[in-house]
């Protein structure tokens, strides 16, 4: 239960460790139990009729992996907002003041939170009587010239059977890192993205700002699935967009019950402030694009209310799927048998012997990351379906191409039916970092082709029309006289005309009628 605030081995060898646990049995009653969410083909952008139109509460994205630096910590990455426009100025993108954005742990299986990693946030204006966002380049988050600014609190919330049991400010006024309005505005971004990752106390770290979007798809599967030929692949549709990110790296004995006990469940959430100063839960995410492709339009809204103790509500949706049915009447795949019971270890309980270690096994929708796992040292995008067990469905990096490995999945992968779909995009446009917080930078509002004439780094003189000149050039000289010259000439023209409709007004007021 979401406590609400009331204030205001090898592919082969995996493949079949995971149809050996589904036939080792007990799980085919989870199977008509729960929601099965394995369907899943992308990522939730913009996947229910209510949150598409309040794109600042909307979660895109969710990782949780072992930090690949740091071992003995996990990281989880939340995304919110949707296809930022890099240079969709000048109200840049902002978390929501009046919202709750909650990272949450199950950490013994029984689909109820034990801990909630809470972040409200406050902006700050200093001139309210400019539009812009920033009144001069700036070169810190407290440069005076930053003018929209964002501070944020963490709190942690401890439960016990979904009840809170206690809550601690972890941290208190932390900078985000702003929105990237370009180069002149902000000429070093990777400075301003350091000063916002802050240490935790407990050995851990947080940061949240901007950052490019890490999920790389073509998305285009829309277009009734991939152009109905499969000519419409191989196009990141998410290159150059932004998101909104949270990243929180913890350690692994915080989160988890022991080292024999070693397996979390993670979700999150967004809570919305309504009219009577009440927060409602708005959004949900925990496995990617379960809400975009696998639920109706009619549950769309209520998965996003929904908590994952409640999952069975949602069972038709996964045990009849929609996109094997469309997948066999375009392409002639045909659809594996129903029930589709052979995923539900991999999404719902855990898969045996390698992320369930958990007292218990409740059915229900979100990642479950085994952090005893080591990082890989050369990761696989295909993550567990290619031998690499560090990898989705085991948590989710940013590197696992979880299209294809939904996919193929989707299709049969783990009752026999090989298959090697995939939407012909492997990886993100760009490389991640190797250390916290691992998205990369966002992509600058002065992305695109330059001004005609000028070249990376040239001082230009804009002329009010396209013949733009890098400054000094003598043609540039001789048009600017011009456009001076005309320019005068209009402005003659306007007080002329301006005097003259002053001498009509005074004559109509002296009429003797």
């Amino acid at each position: 239960m979401t406590p609400i605030s009331r204030s205001g081995a090898g592919r082969r060898n995996i493949a079949a460790l995971i149809c050996g646990a589904l036939a080792a049995g007990g799980l085919a009653a989870a199977g008509v139990a729960a929601l099965e969410p394995g369907v899943a083909a992308a990522s939730s952008h913009r996947e229910a009729p209510l949150i598409s139109g309040t794109p600042q509460y909307d979660n895109t994205d969710l990782y949780a992996f072992v930090s690949p630096d740091k071992p003995d910590t996990t990281t989880i990455v939340a995304n919110w907002i949707p296809f930022e426009e890099p240079a969709g100025g000048p109200n840049f993108y902002q978390f929501a003041d009046d919202a709750q954005y909650d990272l949450h742990i199950d950490n013994n299986g029984d689909a109820l939170d034990d801990f909630i990693f809470r972040y409200t946030f406050n902006t700050q204006i200093k001139n309210k009587k400019t539009f812009l966002y920033n009144t001069g380049p700036v070169t810190s988050l407290t440069d005076p010239d930053l003018n929209i600014t964002q501070s944020y609190d963490i709190e942690l919330i401890k439960l016990k059977k979904g009840k809170k049991v206690s809550e601690t400010k972890v941290a208190d006024d932390i900078p985000a890192a702003p929105s990237d309005v370009g180069d002149a505005s902000m000429p070093d971004y990777a400075k301003l993205r350091s000063q916002a990752i802050y240490k935790t106390s407990n050995g851990g770290a947080t940061f949240a700002g901007q950052a490019d979007d890490p999920f790389f798809a073509d998305l285009r599967v829309f277009d009734l699935l991939y152009g109905g030929n499969l000519s419409e692949v191989g196009n990141d549709t998410l290159k150059g967009y932004n998101v909104n990110t949270i990243a929180l790296q913890v350690p692994n004995d915080l989160i988890r019950q022991s080292k024999s006990r070693p397996t979390v469940g993670i979700y999150s959430t967004t809570q919305r402030k309504n009219a009577k100063g009440y927060y409602t839960q708005v959004s949900r995410l925990g496995n990617p694009l379960v809400n975009e492709v696998v639920n109706p339009q009619k549950d769309k809204d209520k998965f996003n209310a929904s908590e994952p103790k409640d999952d069975a509500q949602f069972l038709k949706n996964v045990t009849e799927p929609e996109i094997p049915k469309l997948i066999e009447s375009i392409y002639k795949i045909k659809a594996p048998a129903e029930p589709r019971n052979d995923l539900v270890s991999v999404f719902l309980t855990g898969v045996k012997d390698l992320n369930t270690l958990q007292p218990y096994a409740t059915p229900s929708e979100m990642l479950r990351l085994n952090t005893s796992i080591k990082p890989a040292a050369h990761p696989k995008r295909l993550g567990v379906l290619d031998g690499d067990t560090a990898g989705f469905p085991n948590g989710r990096r940013l590197t696992d191409d979880v299209i294809d490995e939904a996919l193929q999945v989707m299709e049969g992968e783990l009752v026999g039916s090989k298959n090697d779909l995939g939407d012909a995009v492997d990886k993100n446009d760009k490389g991640f970092e190797k250390y916290f917080p691992y998205v990369a930078e966002p992509t600058s509002g002065s992305r695109g082709p330059l001004a005609k004439g000028t070249t990376s780094g040239s001082d230009v003189k804009n002329q009010l029309g396209d013949a733009l000149q890098p400054a000094g050039s003598s043609s540039g000289t001789d048009n600017m006289m011009l456009i001076v010259a005309s320019a005068a000439s209009g402005v003659a023209g306007v007080l002329l005309i301006g005097a003259g409709v002053a001498w009509w007004r005074r004559r109509m007021t002296h009429r003797p009628y």
